[in-house]
């Protein structure tokens, strides 16, 4: 079966499926929520996220990929009565298109009874995106609605910083990069420092992600971050803990 055939086929039978992975607050052993991530079917070559995003995109079915993914994601969030708020995926190519369907999740959310405080819009930025007055628009109209917004992967493109001023996001994930080994790396620490800072004055809250030991753990904490995400708290789950893990937990 080609891929066109099997997007095709995954979008008529709604074979997605859904893992969540907690943020963690840095100021305490809680949950502070769970980032939604979509997969395709097990043993398909579209089961990688980024294979199945790029062959939907290529055949111009983001918004149908996406619109079914979240109705997964919050749909699962709530059957599974996870705690805090649900961090949603969304592209700047489907927020920008013509036929995007404006309103579509908070319809979602009425329909599962989840409040629009309880959602974060988290921009991936999988390519530039140079249309900032749209996107601005659009992000403002999520937030009108109550929703938050994040930026992924800050640092990563040449325009996440500029998309950061334009969008004034609630919170910026600082991209892994960034964070891997940041303990034994004095420029690292000097970024995300100046991120913090940059954060702080203009009312955003900074996620480090892909954290995977506890030197790099300890050492955002030291430099103040305000949450953490990454393996060493859990790995993408369908069915995930309420509860930290215990090696995470030794170091509050």
């Amino acid at each position: 079966m080609s891929k066109d055939d099997e997007l095709l086929k995954i979008l008529a039978g709604q074979t997605i499926n859904t893992y969540f992975q907690p943020i963690i607050s840095a100021e305490g052993q809680s949950i502070y929520a769970y980032e939604a991530l979509s997969r395709g079917p097990y043993g398909s070559t579209l089961f990688n996220p980024i294979n199945l995003f790029e062959q939907a995109k290529q055949q111009r079915k983001l918004f149908a990929l996406e619109s079914i993914c979240r109705t997964k994601a919050i749909e699962k969030f709530t059957q599974q009565k996870l705690p805090g708020k649900l961090f949603l995926n969304i592209s700047p190519e489907t927020l920008v298109q013509a036929d995007h369907h404006r309103g579509f999740t908070l319809e979602l959310i009425n329909t599962f009874g989840i409040s629009p405080e309880q959602v974060v819009i988290e921009i991936t930025e999988h390519s530039p995106t140079h249309d900032y007055d749209l996107m601005r628009r659009a992000v403002r109209h999520y937030q009108e609605e109550g929703f938050s917004i994040a930026l992924d992967d800050l640092g990563a493109g040449y325009s996440s910083l500029r998309l950061w001023s334009e969008v004034q996001p609630e919170f910026v994930k600082i991209d892994r990069h960034f964070i891997m080994g940041i303990e034994k790396d004095k420029v690292k620490r000097d970024f995300v420092r100046s991120i913090v800072a940059i954060a702080r004055s203009v009312e955003s809250q900074v996620i480090a992600e892909g954290i995977e030991t506890l030197q790099e753990f300890e050492t955002l904490c030291e430099i103040g971050v305000d949450y953490l995400q990454g393996y060493y708290f859990g790995r993408p789950c369908p069915t995930p803990s309420l509860r930290i893990s215990k090696s995470a937990q030794r170091v509050w």
